[in-house]
């Protein structure tokens, strides 16, 4: 019910379906009716003296003919042509019934789709993470699109079937109400049969939707991670993997599938033995001569049985996609009904200081984990127009840090302010555009090298995207190309190198011109030549920025202004130039040491 209200904007939609479709079924309804006379009056010999047993069909021909002036031929033409008349008229409400449910459906999905990305989209890393990526991919196409088709089902088929069904038993028991007898024998027995079946059938359909979850996200994980898997040669294990997820899936569509195959024969075992019924009794009659009692009237019993039962099986689909469409929007409403954890503040601008980010007393833990936090008591100043370094063992903290200040995550305890203001209090979209965020797995998207840069900045220009990427050290590489900054670039920019895909994201944080950079390991694929010549060039062009540097390198950080050495306890003891570090950073000392031998503190 929750997700009704996507219904709204097209509810004029909405309500002329159902109205067409009435239009469809009564149509329908008439055609058995009219071809019975066609049957007794039109076929049988005695037909035109049997004719004026019909008030409705003597009434018709006398009114086109005169009476006593047609022939049988008249008759059989004259109700043909109504037949076919209504036919038309039926195929005419039929096919804007179908636009009318079509444009409601789709529009609802398409505002659906459109709000569930967006909630994704608000959604921080810790959420998206609990939901899994396969999960979210399923809900966002595969849920959707079965309360698309739901919509559009409930719009036409919520309206022919039952119309079916009550119509269909008012017109058999009009021709004769023995009629009734046959229903009342055969719906019992389909009516318990589909209850039977849907009471185990139902609950199957959540267990579907999260093994199809999990065939998502084995897919996805193994396409992103092609390369590890083949290097590993894991190609075997992870078919093996997939297989038994895929397996899992499979079993339980087999035990739907299997309780949901009773129903069919179930139908046509009751279907046909009702068709029986009618005949027998029709004939019975027929034989004995019982007034109202004809070969029309038998063959019009026939078909109307027939549209009765199949209405019921109509009702049955009905039953069966209600059941998984409700599993499908409890699905979607678990990501519309998600708060996100991160959520927006007020302000879009903090005063101008000296200090551009602070970190008070910041502890920060990641959500769900137990035992000692990764940041502890982090008390730091970055002036403006600072570089800081922070550097430290593996697992020690440094990206946990720096993605403090985007807000990817909250600290546990303490804050942390950009231009004097506690991030919390910024509007997300003000406090990002400060920013330009590089990290050490560049993440770049299908479209040209120049479309990648501009997510920085979307309307720089051409000689704004030049001088970014000649300062990144990315102008050589991207005008060799034979496009220059058309060249299309790969999904996760798999044509480039781990080098080349490091500079395009630097270019791209360096036209957003921002007033923080964020350089998050971001230079680990470059050698050492080319990352000098590009902390030199940063230097030259980012003067007025302040930037807050990770890295593993001591070459790469031994020329900030201050270097912030996270201990193994999370803690920051000493921030302070490289020379100053060397005298009273033991930590600092043993990483410079390790990497003595190995070029590291070079240049």
């Amino acid at each position: 019910m929750k997700l009704a209200k996507y219904l709204k904007p097209y509810l004029l939609f909405a309500i002329i379906s159902p109205l067409l479709m009435m239009g469809e079924v009564l149509a329908d309804l008439c055609l058995p009716y009219l071809m019975s006379f066609i049957v007794d009056y039109g076929i049988a010999e005695d037909g035109l003296v049997k004719i004026g047993e019909s008030a409705f069909a003597s009434g018709v021909m006398n009114l086109l003919f005169g009476a006593g002036q047609y022939t049988q031929l008249n008759i059989i033409l004259t109700f043909g042509i109504m037949m076919l008349m209504i036919t038309l008229v039926g195929g005419f409400f039929g096919t804007f019934c179908a636009y009318a449910a079509a444009r409601a459906s789709q529009g609802f999905g398409n505002d659906l789709r459109c709000d569930a990305y967006r909630r994704v989209m608000s959604l921080s890393i810790e959420q998206t993470d609990k939901f899994t990526t396969g999960s979210l991919v399923t809900r966002m196409t595969g849920d959707i699109a079965m309360m698309v088709e739901f919509v559009e089902m409930i719009l036409r088929m919520f309206v022919r079937a039952p119309m079916f069904l009550i119509g269909g038993t008012v017109m058999l028991l009009s021709l004769n109400i023995k009629f009734g007898t046959v229903l009342l024998c055969a719906l019992p027995v389909l009516l318990i049969i589909i209850i039977l079946v849907l009471r185990r059938a139902v609950p199957m359909y959540s267990i579907v939707q999260k093994k199809l979850d999990r065939v998502n996200a084995v897919v996805q994980e193994n396409v992103s991670g092609a390369r590890v898997v083949k290097a590993y040669v894991r190609e075997d294990y992870e078919t093996e993997r997939f297989g038994r997820a895929n397996g899992e899936l499979r079993d339980v569509n087999y035990r739907v599938l299997r309780m949901m195959s009773v129903l069919h024969p179930v139908m046509n075992i009751v279907q046909n033995r009702a068709i029986l019924a009618i005949i027998a009794l029709g004939g019975i009659a027929i034989s004995e001569g019982v007034a109202g009692m004809s070969t029309g009237t038998l063959m019009a019993g026939v078909n109307y049985v027939t549209s009765i039962l199949h209405s019921v099986m109509m009702v049955t689909m009905m039953f069966q996609s209600v059941s998984r469409a409700m599993a499908s929007g409890k699905r979607i409403n678990e990501i519309l009904d998600t708060v996100p954890v991160i959520s927006d503040g007020t302000v879009t601008q903090g005063k101008k200081s000296e200090v551009a980010v602070s970190f008070r007393n910041v502890s920060f833990r990641y959500p769900g984990t137990a035992g000692r936090p990764v940041l502890r008591n982090i008390n730091l100043d970055v002036r403006r127009g600072e570089t800081l370094a922070v550097i430290g063992a593996t697992g020690s903290g440094k990206t946990s840090l720096v993605g403090l200040v985007p807000r990817f995550y909250d600290p546990t305890e303490g804050e942390v302010l950009v231009d004097g203001v506690p991030v919390k209090q910024y509007k997300l979209s003000a406090l990002r555009q400060k920013l330009g965020y590089v990290m050490q797995k560049s993440e770049l998207f299908s479209d040209t090298i120049g479309g990648n840069i501009r997510w920085g900045r979307k309307q720089a220009s051409q000689t704004e995207l030049q001088k970014a990427a000649a300062t990144a050290q990315a102008a050589e590489f991207i005008e060799g190309f034979a496009e220059g900054y058309d060249t299309f670039v790969a999904e996760k920019g798999a044509s480039l190198s781990g080098g080349q895909k490091q500079r395009m994201s630097i270019t791209r944080a360096l036209v957003r011109r921002p007033e923080i950079m964020i350089l998050d390991d971001a230079t680990s694929a470059l050698d050492l030549a080319t990352e000098a010549k590009l902390r030199a060039a940063m230097r030259e062009s980012l003067k007025d920025t302040t930037v807050i540097m990770v890295a593993q390198r001591i070459a790469s950080v031994k020329h900030a202004d201050r270097i912030a050495v996270i201990e193994s306890d999370g803690s920051i003891l000493h921030c302070a130039p490289h020379e100053e570090l060397l005298q009273i950073s033991p930590t600092y000392v043993d990483i410079v040491n390790s990497q003595a031998g190995q070029g590291g503190a070079a240049q």
